[in-house]
């Protein structure tokens, strides 16, 4: 389509001004990407707005506002956080696609196959943490101690939870994608990953208690998932390895 941005070929030669200007115009995208969705997602910001609050208790969906205004900031506060998920792959592929030339075309094939696999790592952590993590935690957490408190939910402070959540376990879930390209780098491999497979749950371990969660359920169900994704990059740098020297192995 002659509005959108012009892709350099694989080792097209630019000068500094085109470079700039297709920058700007990919930038104009993404701008403009975001914006439409945000549009059509504050259009739809109840039914969002109900699927969010879906994890919480029957007694608690009715959300505390403390300012006149609070209600309007925070549809739109969640209609940009939806306008981005939304706009999210057009993002990733204006930005690849400003620095695919400086690459070739199998690289390419590769860095495809690895974005492919780290949106279903990401979707697979906004399940869990959607349908797994919040319910629990937002269980333990509106029914704690209730002979001393009453509970009243500000509509910010509980969005602004459930973003962070599940934005820490959709990270978390990108862990194999993180040791895969740390073994294709040769700073570690399969060997290494095996014989220090103790450790490596201890360092997990750290880092979920250092994630979003302000209580042990949720850290605790933080840290279930990154366990078993630890072991299974584990395995996967092995059959990763294997690939690679049977690759070794035909060109010879």
């Amino acid at each position: 389509m002659s509005w959108l941005p012009r892709r350099l070929g694989h080792g097209e030669e630019a000068t500094l001004p085109e470079h700039l200007d297709e920058l700007r115009a990919r930038l104009f995208v993404i701008i403009g990407t975001v914006s439409v969705a945000t549009i059509v997602a504050f259009v739809f910001h109840s039914h969002i707005l109900d699927w969010l609050n879906r994890p919480l208790p029957p007694g608690h969906r009715h959300l505390l506002a403390t300012g006149v205004a609070e209600p309007f900031t925070v549809s739109i506060a969640v209609s940009l956080y939806a306008g981005l998920v939304i706009s999210s792959p057009v993002i990733l592929w204006q930005l690849w696609a400003f620095f695919a030339p400086a690459f070739d075309a199998s690289a390419e094939r590769k860095m495809v196959g690895l974005v492919v696999f780290a949106a279903l790592l990401g979707a697979a952590g906004l399940a869990f943490g959607y349908w797994i993590l919040l319910p629990r935690a937002i269980h333990f957490l509106t029914n704690y101690d209730n002979r001393h408190f009453l509970h009243l939910i500000k509509a910010s402070t509980y969005y602004s939870f459930v973003v962070t959540v599940l934005l820490g376990i959709v990270v978390v879930f990108q862990l194999p994608l993180v040791v895969l390209g740390l073994v294709a780098l040769g700073v570690m491999s399969s060997r290494t990953l095996r014989r220090n497979r103790r450790l490596g749950y201890l360092i997990t371990a750290v880092v979920a208690l250092a994630l979003p969660g302000p209580d042990p359920v949720t850290t605790f169900l933080e840290l279930l998932p990154m366990w078993a994704l630890f072991e299974g990059s584990i395995w996967l740098s092995v059959l990763f390895e294997r690939r690679q020297s049977a690759a070794a192995e035909a060109v010879l």
